[in-house]
């Protein structure tokens, strides 16, 4: 990235609800501006409720909260859908770093759906009174912003708003309740090492600092919450689809110095969408920079290469 920034820019996205198209066009200026120039951005106007920010709050200290024995009746391992309870150490990236977080991943609840791909099926619920209520109602809510930022962008891009509709049918995006315990012990350990987003963006509310951007100048950003605000950062399968135009930028979050929850929600299209770079951002001069690959099979191959849950599968062992 070329863009030396020293702070996350502010879009207030309340216009993108507007029956008004130039309404809608104004939002998805600034968001284009964000998303070439930083790759992130803090965005207003969301329109998710206070209440139903603060029951998924409760309810992921609720589960932290439990005995471990009691958080790995719902270890991710029990479920159909990659879902599920993620103890410390289960992660691990290719530098060997296990990161200091635990988390419960929540999936597209598809009760319905068979063998047909992995991700796809029924997700895996503890048992803990409100809690499929609480995270549940929060999960189609933000679902619902990220079809109106899916159009948004579009139209940041110069295409028919409802461009990426007909890829967002039932697509595995994933929210993810991550926990930060505050342990004075660990010195030097981050949260979570530097790294980008696999998917196509990722709306992200968290309950105090700790997320680090790093800058074109290779500096890492302080990007602090801010109070009725969402983050919303580019991913790397939209950096593909438009062939660079979109940024998707490191983050990591530091050692954390208080209790941290952080509620991204990493949204995606359809598990067997084909993304490479559109046509419209291909030309002689700007040549396709990336390879096509397949939305869903990329997201589980890269989930196959962390979770140590599925070391079977890195080993080619089936059993």
């Amino acid at each position: 990235m070329s863009v030396r920034f020293q702070s996350l820019p502010v879009v207030d996205i309340s216009g993108l609800a507007s029956a008004d198209l130039g309404d809608r066009r104004r939002v998805a200026e600034g968001l284009g501006k964000a998303a070439r120039e930083v790759g992130f951005l803090y965005v207003t106007g969301h329109g998710l409720p206070d209440a139903l920010c603060a029951e998924l709050r409760a309810a992921a200290a609720d589960f932290f909260a439990l005995p471990l024995e009691r958080k790995m009746e719902s270890y991710i391992a029990r479920s159909a859908n990659h879902s599920g309870y993620v103890p410390e150490g289960e992660e691990v990236f290719d530098s060997g770093k296990i990161d200091k977080k635990e988390a419960y991943d929540v999936n597209l609840d598809l009760p319905e759906a068979g063998d047909e791909a992995p991700m796809l099926g029924p997700t895996l619920w503890p048992e803990l009174p409100g809690f499929k209520a609480a995270v549940g109602s929060y999960y189609a809510a933000v679902a619902a912003l990220a079809r109106r930022l899916f159009g948004g962008f579009a139209l940041a891009l110069g295409l028919e708003e409802d461009h990426f509709a007909a890829h967002l049918t039932r697509p595995p995006s994933q929210l993810r309740l991550v926990h930060y315990p505050y342990d004075p012990a660990a010195l030097d350990q981050e949260g979570i090492g530097a790294h980008t987003d696999y998917e196509f963006f990722t709306i992200l509310s968290v309950t105090a600092p700790g997320l680090e951007v790093r800058n074109g100048a290779g500096e890492w950003i302080d990007a602090p919450p801010i109070d009725g605000a969402l983050v919303v950062n580019i991913g790397d399968m939209l950096e593909v689809w438009t062939n660079g135009q979109f940024r998707a930028t490191a983050h990591r979050v530091r050692k954390v110095a208080e209790e941290r929850y952080s509620f991204p929600f990493f949204a995606t299209v359809d598990y067997f969408t084909r993304v490479a770079p559109a046509a419209a951002f291909v030309t002689p001069a700007q040549p396709a920079r990336f390879a096509p690959l397949i939305s869903g099979e990329h997201l589980w191959a890269q989930t196959v290469k962390t979770f140590r849950y599925l070391a079977c599968l890195r080993s080619g062992d089936s059993t």
